[in-house]
């Protein structure tokens, strides 16, 4: 492996590990249950697939280039993740809501059947559009692709390969937090650990949307 190989895997793996939107919802939806979580994991590496796709393809220029088409995709992002957060912030209050009816009043009576969990479409839809209409994505791959491409070498076969691992290094390391999440399960499904998880992935979610908006009314 030649040296600037080694440096871009170490700057993509820091990069795909870094907590963020992605690993939120990943983390909210591995609570729920493995399927979700592993389902929303595999959602995300699909968004990234779209932005190297796009950054290969040249595609990503046009996007950053265009301020109208990069602020409708800024703007469509921010409000997604308004939307998980506020979601996610809803259910923490409903919970506390319905434990505290729970502990002051009669006993519930037994449940028809079990929980409603996530569906797999539902948490794969999730993921992939949390990473896809993140706009700091393409701009950060035009930046950051052609870096490590040597000179006199030809570009597409190499930023091929570094999309590739990009993509590659993102199906091992979420699905692995999805898993970490559900092996730890008896203990983060706690209810006051899971109403804390989800308050804290609905405020970062929340906060993280509320960036974009205002980003994009201050730009």
């Amino acid at each position: 492996m030649d040296g600037q190989l080694m440096a871009f895997t170490g700057v993509a793996a820091g990069m795909v590990a870094m907590p963020g939107a992605d690993f939120a919802v990943v983390v909210r939806n591995a609570l729920d249950s493995r399927r979700a979580g592993v389902a929303t994991a595999v959602g995300v590496a699909g968004g990234l697939l779209v932005h190297t796709a796009l950054a290969v393809a040249g595609l990503a220029a046009v996007l950053v280039a265009v301020p109208a088409l990069f602020g409708a995709v800024q703007l469509l992002g921010g409000l997604y993740l308004l939307y998980l957060g506020a979601g996610a912030l809803i259910a923490v209050v409903r919970s506390r809501a319905a434990y505290e009816d729970a502990a002051t009043g009669p006993a519930a009576p037994p449940a028809d059947g079990p929980p409603a969990l996530l569906g797999t479409a539902r948490s794969l839809r999730q993921g992939f559009l949390t990473n896809a209409l993140n706009p700091k994505a393409p701009v950060l791959f035009l930046s950051l692709l052609p870096q490590f491409v040597p000179d006199g070498e030809p570009a597409l076969p190499r930023t091929l390969l570094l999309a590739t691992m990009v993509v590659a290094m993102a199906l091992v390391w979420f699905p692995a937090v999805a898993l970490l999440v559900d092996r730890l399960g008896s203990w983060l499904r706690r209810p006051r650990v899971t109403r804390a998880l989800e308050a804290v992935t609905g405020a970062l979610l929340t906060t993280l949307g509320g960036i974009l908006l205002i980003e994009l009314v201050l730009a």
